[in-house]
């Protein structure tokens, strides 16, 4: 198990890095699109596929530039798009379809029609797609691993957790079992309030000590804010957040609190079902 422990949070790394190289290489790609077809990477929000693909991305190899679609017809367009979607096994909408065509009337490109400005936008979705289908091999190599671990179950079951979070969270904390106590993973974490007092001065409030791995927070973050998003009305983490913040308490300071809770839980569920396996051998 420590290999895979091991290879696991060493994979989450690099996951973290080629996610940071995406984002950069995405926002290269929509600089030069804002000026070949502004909002192109807009109109769909559709996930990445397993190869790394996304549908705004292809739309943006095929319509590269806006006149590709402005001066076609609604007909012509709509017929182009569909063939397109069939082509690449995208959904086809033709209200979508009309949607987009409206649009790019009232959009101009900077940049000329020729074959240096195809060539930026080539080379740009081209390096952005290689990133990308780096990231999402990294993932999968992340799930099937984190899925031979004991806890695995348990984790994924916890509300906010998915097929991306859940690997990071298990790569990052690693053995639950060497920690004494629920005090212990919160301040590895680095989520606990740290110490400010001097004789006999306490704050009342102070910020937390951010010991831990960076990578840890950012994953209980993210986890954080998929539970202010679906709201798991049963879920004691978010009736917690949503306590404080309808008590006024600021972002960081109900985000912050809520990581604690839920790193608490995690501790009590994984520590409990670990225990109950080692009863059951």
């Amino acid at each position: 198990m420590d290999t895979i422990r091991y290879q696991l949070k060493t994979l989450n790394r690099q996951q973290g890095l080629y996610s940071k190289t995406k984002t950069m290489m995405k926002n290269n790609l929509i600089a030069l699109l804002d000026q070949t077809n502004p909002g192109v990477n807009a109109l769909f929000d559709s996930p990445a596929r397993e190869d790394g693909s996304q549908k705004w991305v292809d739309f943006a190899a095929a319509f590269w530039l806006v006149d590709s679609v402005r001066n076609l017809s609604l007909s012509a367009f709509t017929e182009r798009y569909s063939k397109w979607c069939k082509r690449h096994s995208y959904n086809f909408s033709e209200s979508k379809a009309a949607e987009i065509h409206a649009g790019a009337q009232n959009l101009i490109a900077m940049l000329p029609k020729d074959a240096l400005t195809k060539l930026l936008v080539r080379q740009a979705i081209d390096s952005l797609n290689a990133i990308s289908k780096s990231v999402e091999q990294l993932k999968s190599e992340m799930r099937t691993l984190a899925a031979q671990l004991p806890e695995y179950p348990v984790v994924m079951a916890m509300h906010g957790v998915g097929d991306s979070l859940g690997p990071q969270l298990m790569a990052e904390i690693g053995d639950v079992t060497r920690f004494a106590h629920r005090g212990s993973i919160t301040s590895f974490a680095g989520v606990d309030p740290g110490a400010n007092q001097s004789g006999a001065f306490e704050a009342k409030s102070t910020r937390t000590s951010k010991s831990g791995p960076p990578e840890l927070r950012k994953a209980l973050f993210l986890v954080m804010d998929c539970l202010l998003k679906t709201m798991p009305q049963d879920d004691p983490v978010y009736q917690f957040m949503d306590k404080k913040r309808a008590e006024g308490k600021p972002y960081l300071v109900y985000m912050t609190a809520g990581a604690n809770k839920f790193l608490r839980i995690y501790y009590g569920r994984v520590k409990e079902y670990l225990a109950s396996l080692e009863a059951a051998d």
